[in-house]
């Protein structure tokens, strides 16, 4: 087993010098060592950062899923587990999840309290990522979310409350399963998996510019032709309801397109697919001006796939078909028996 710390609230103190501010600090064989319980496996930890995740750029999402790839091409690693801060958990294990082409678990997992609170819930998050990613039955549901005893495929995984305990949710997709009090893993959930994407390298510059942008009631198309201007390859429109704006916002996709700058329209809604059915600035006139659908992904993963999309290379229609594919509702008839047919390795025993 290898644990990648990469920072966030698990790892945070208190410090006088910020004027008690928390900040990350703890190194991963600090965090490693605040488990009461015996290690189920023998793990190997890595220092890939010490900082909270609303510091991390796309740039840094990408070198930490470099280094899962990393240590799953060791034979002898069974699975991989990410502490991470929970403000962009659900963007890094979402490109992990559509760059991972391995049958071995990867779980990401972190804290709502900091390491120094007199009860924090790092060391039992921690304790239950472990398992999972040690559970055989874990093996080919790709990247996983594991906080407060539920298990979460990455796909639709999102942060729902700023505090509580039970931080993340996934309303669309729902629970894979749960770690119960004694660290029994159960999965109840399936994940349809997709053929892998490229992780590409890290670039050397921060020259790809994706931005989200919201619309609001009697917005107009001055921040989204800022962002054209700015050099922005993609935008995330971060629309309302089934993924509607207005005339003005619509008059600035089409501006935007015609500028080659690739738009996605997501919604503010927390569950439900955008659907264009709307005209007089709604969903279906985005389209016509040349948007693209998330379907089921809000704008934190959206911009995941689409800034993972321009990197690759991938022009506008190659995008639409993405998306139409990732941002689908789960098929019914799908079992884990046909879970990650696309993987070239078998999991490790």
């Amino acid at each position: 087993m290898v644990l990648l710390a990469t920072g966030g609230t698990i790892s945070s103190r208190a410090f006088p010098a910020e004027g008690g501010a928390a900040v990350a600090a703890d190194a991963g064989s600090q965090i490693l060592d605040a488990l009461d319980a015996p290690l189920a496996y023998p793990v190997r930890v890595i220092d890939v950062a010490c900082e909270g995740s609303y510091l991390l750029t796309l740039h840094d999402m990408i070198a930490i899923c470099a280094q899962i790839k990393i240590a799953l091409a060791d034979p002898t690693v069974r699975g991989v587990v990410v502490t991470h801060g929970t403000d962009t958990m659900e963007e890094t294990a979402y490109l992990a999840d559509l760059t991972h082409d391995d049958l071995s678990p990867v779980v990401f997992t972190g804290a709502q309290k900091s390491a120094d609170a007199a009860d924090p819930d790092g060391p039992a998050n921690l304790a239950a990522a472990i398992a999972v990613a040690g559970s055989p039955d874990a093996a080919g549901l790709g990247a996983l979310i594991v906080f407060a005893g539920e298990i979460f495929a990455a796909r639709g995984v999102r942060k729902a409350h700023t505090f509580a305990l039970d931080a993340f949710t996934n309303p669309d997709f729902g629970s894979a399963g749960v770690v119960t009090a004694v660290g029994d893993v159960v999965i109840t959930g399936s994940n349809e998996r997709m053929p892998p994407l490229p992780l590409p390298a890290v670039p050397r510059d921060q020259a790809l510019r994706v931005d989200v942008i919201s619309a609001y009631p009697g917005a107009d198309g001055v921040l989204l032709r800022a962002s054209v201007a700015a050099g922005a390859g993609g935008i995330v429109l971060q629309a309302t309801g089934s993924g509607n704006a207005n005339p003005a916002l619509c008059s600035a996709v089409a501006e935007a397109a015609g500028h080659g700058t690739v738009v996605v329209t997501s919604t503010r809604v927390s569950a439900g697919p955008v659907i264009p059915v709307y005209g007089a600035g709604g969903g279906r006139d985005l389209v016509a001006a040349g948007a693209i659908p998330s379907g089921l992904l809000r704008p934190s993963q959206s911009m995941i796939l689409l800034s993972l999309l321009l990197l690759l290379g991938r022009d506008h229609d190659d995008i639409a078909q993405a998306f139409a594919v990732h941002g689908a509702a789960p098929a019914p008839d799908k079992t884990s028996d046909s879970l990650y047919v696309h993987s070239t390795r078998k999991a490790h025993s």
